[in-house]
């Protein structure tokens, strides 16, 4: 109080001490002066009072919060930094709705659906003062979904050897599942062109099974019919019981009897042959048939010929082109390529089965046969899971590299798609939602098959 009548004083330019402390001593012994004394005190602390919260409301209504940028069809999270602020709380905020997105404990968070700018309005209010809000404004960016920028033309149905533009299939294999899928890609879709990928399965005499895939080059007029009849003509070629039946005679003398067996897999590699040079037959004589040329129907083509026997499972594959096939061991520590790979400029470039060179004396190096008691994964894929999964040659034999792909298909990825191999009652709907994925410059056909 003293300090009070002081400060007043002074500010009346009585400034003598000797004066100025005489007169407070007088004017402290007057009740009615200490009653006017205690009720500027009092409205002071009010004044004050309101100064902080007008202060604090308005420090917040001016800051500035650059809101992170969100993308449409992504989850998003932007946490306001309320801690500089911790009188202040935010009570809404509106505009968001419109994004389809929410606010609740100084989040905004949803997936946005389309992309644009947002105005937002935010509510808030000071502690000390909650009846009373204000608001200031702010806005909220969505940026496109790179996918939403290429278009998805359907190819022309009423076009000449017509497919799909995408395809699925889950069955069995052998004592073992198989899923496939094939998706036109995005530079083809954007175009309304067709998928030039194709793949077949069969349940083959004998207990063998085959998978074979293929990718049509893109500057093949016709790839779209090429790739379909090399995987088609492969798969039938060997759904003959008597060319199974020799491969069964060769191969149990190979894995049953200790003498030399080279013999036996000459044989089995001559079959194999046979197959490949009947498949390019087919794609000549269909050439020939609707007057093109053989580069018109340009495809890779690879295939996997299983078939589980007593002493454990024998896979025979081929391969032409930049397609792999890879085989993962029983406890997911080892991974193999079980073909050729044709691959960038020093591996000749992308070699197909439509090439009459492919069958000269190397032709050999391209068939394998392999023995394993057990597996967990046999994989097919064409270069437009490849590229962005793998992205080299080398990392197809690195198991760690596998092991982060199968956590992808696991569902750890963007899109949070995952392809279930334990429930996997709708596998193939989910490989082929997991192909939508996004991959800058990765636009290609996709087609990936597992046997698991």
């Amino acid at each position: 109080m003293e300090n009070t009548i002081r400060q007043i004083l002074e500010n009346h330019d009585i400034h003598d001490r000797k004066i100025l402390d005489k007169v407070i001593s007088k004017l402290l012994t007057q009740t009615k002066i200490q009653t006017h004394v205690q009720l500027i005190i009092e409205a002071q602390n009010k004044i004050m009072h309101e100064a902080i919260i007008y202060k604090e409301r308005e420090e917040f209504a001016d800051a500035f919060f650059p809101i992170t940028n969100a993308h449409s069809k992504k989850k998003y999270e932007f946490v306001f930094p309320m801690a500089q602020f911790p009188n202040i709380r935010i009570k809404n905020i509106s505009g968001l709705e419109l994004a389809g997105l929410n606010f609740e404990e100084n989040t905004i968070k949803g997936i946005p659906f389309e992309s644009d700018t947002y105005d937002l309005k935010i509510e808030f209010f000071h502690i000390n003062d909650e009846e009373n809000s204000e608001f200031k404004k702010a806005q909220l960016f969505v940026n496109a979904d790179p996918k939403d920028l290429w278009k998805n033309i359907p190819s022309d149905k009423e076009a000449p050897f017509h497919k799909a533009d995408e395809a699925k299939f889950k069955g069995n294999f052998s004592d073992k599942k198989i899923v496939v899928a094939s998706q036109r890609g995005r530079s083809h879709a954007h175009e309304g062109k067709f998928r030039d990928d194709d793949f077949a399965v069969n349940e083959l005499p004998n207990s063998w099974n085959i998978i074979s895939v293929s990718d049509g080059a893109g500057s093949a007029q016709l790839a779209r019919y090429g790739s379909e009849l090399a995987t088609q003509s492969i798969n039938d070629y060997f759904k003959n019981a008597e060319v199974l039946t020799e491969l069964d005679i060769h191969l149990n003398k190979i894995f049953n009897l200790e003498n030399d067996h080279s013999e036996a897999k000459q044989n089995i590699i001559k079959i194999l042959y046979q197959g490949v040079s009947d498949t390019f037959k087919t794609l000549k004589d269909k050439a020939e048939e609707h007057f093109v040329t053989l580069k018109d129907l340009h495809s890779t083509l690879i295939f996997a010929l299983v078939k589980k026997f007593d002493f454990g499972y024998i896979i025979l594959s081929f391969g032409v082109g930049d397609c792999p096939i890879n085989l993962i061991n029983e406890d997911f520590s080892d991974v193999k390529l079980l073909n050729t790979m044709d691959v960038g400029e020093f591996g000749g470039g992308t070699r197909f089965v439509t090439m009459n060179e492919i069958f000269d004396d190397t032709i050999s190096s391209r068939f394998k046969i392999t023995h394993a008691k057990d597996f967990s994964k046999l994989v097919l894929m064409t270069d437009g899971i490849y590229d962005p999964k793998f992205i080299t040659e080398n990392k197809l034999e690195d198991i760690e590299s596998w092991k982060v792909f199968f956590e992808d298909l696991d569902g750890e990825n963007e899109d949070e798609v995952k392809v279930d191999f334990q429930n996997d009652e709708a596998i193939d709907e989910q490989l082929l939602s997991w192909m939508d994925f996004w991959s800058k410059g990765n636009h290609d056909d996709r087609t990936l098959a597992v046997i698991y």
